[in-house]
């Protein structure tokens, strides 16, 4: 019997190509998703499968704790350091979200902002949670089906001024000088532009209600947002808060028409990615504050009883 035989027990000699082929689906796999994080935006957004894939993009992330456990089941050091590129670009693109908020400072204005649900079965335990936020200013959609008198009645007290367009309406505790109702190219105008006479001075605020969206049609809610942005961009207000339900993610590439020339209270004051529905187990944002001309000191979410929607509330001071 040979030497060779005698030291490989009789087997053939071992592949020096079976080592390097370890972890190489993981780290095709890991490069796939950092492509897809980093150009999720190249996606084409025909019948809204671009925005779909924005939407959802933040999720991406979960696969890189899974690719890391796959690494290290298969003992390969290339595949663990090749998962470092998907999280290092979920980490650049999304991180800042979980960063401590930069403003600080006394809160002068507070506002809110929920989606009251159409057929609310307790919208006066909705309203309870909401005002207990202590807002001056609290926006709501969906007041439909006869209930926007109730729901003014059971704000009137605190908050005893008022302005209505259609199924959204502002509550202030500050005088509101004015109110029209804003176009945004629905069969009904569910949208206004208030001036609100503030301790600090007057700040214009909008309502909104965008067209919904759902997958594959999205054409109305895009048609919407522009619209609402055409508005905002012939807007000479110095100060502006944009209150209400866009319909669309803040990560929906649709979104910048709107955040080009606004701030998002979420994305400067706030903590983490702020998703406000579905309220039970929420997994996207489409509820907004957006503003200009003032600075964000806090923002969050709030759980409140009996919508399908979580209320989002910010503080503001000049």
């Amino acid at each position: 019997m040979s030497a060779d035989k005698i030291n490989n027990g009789g087997g053939e000699p071992p592949s020096p190509a079976r080592p390097r082929r370890r972890g190489l689906l993981i780290m095709l796999a890991a490069i796939l998703l950092a492509a897809a994080l980093a150009g999720h935006r190249f996606v084409p957004n025909v019948r809204g499968l671009g925005s779909l894939i924005d939407s959802g993009a933040p999720f991406l992330g979960l696969g890189v704790p899974l690719l890391a456990l796959a690494a290290l089941l298969r003992r390969s050091r290339r595949a663990l350091v090749a998962v470092l590129l998907p999280a290092l670009t979920w980490g650049a693109l999304f991180g800042r979200a979980w960063l401590p908020a930069r403003a600080d400072g006394p809160v002068e204005l507070r506002v809110a902002s929920q989606n009251l649900k159409a057929g609310n079965p307790d919208q006066a335990a909705t309203l309870r949670t909401l005002v207990a936020t202590d807002p001056d200013l609290i926006a709501l959609q969906e007041i439909a089906g006869g209930r926007g008198d109730a729901v003014g009645e059971t704000l009137r007290g605190r908050y005893p001024h008022r302005a209505v367009e259609s199924t959204v309406a502002l509550s202030s505790r500050w005088p509101i000088r004015e109110y029209v109702g804003v176009d945004t190219g629905l069969e009904w105008t569910r949208a206004l532009r208030a001036i609100v006479a503030v301790p600090q001075g007057d700040v214009v605020v909008y309502v909104v209600h965008l067209g919904s969206a759902r997958a594959g049609r999205t054409a109305t809610r895009d048609h919407t947002v522009e619209r609402l942005a055409t508005a905002l961009r012939r807007d000479g207000a110095k100060r502006i808060i944009v209150l209400g339900d866009l319909n669309t993610a803040t990560t929906d590439r649709v979104m910048s028409t709107l955040t080009d020339q606004l701030r998002d209270a979420q994305a400067d004051a706030g903590r983490g990615f702020g998703f406000t529905w579905p309220s039970a187990l929420p997994v996207t944002r489409p509820d907004h504050v957006l503003y200009r001309g003032l600075t964000a000191v806090s923002a969050g979410v709030v759980r409140t009883p009996a919508s399908d929607h979580r209320a989002v509330v910010a503080g503001f001071r000049r």
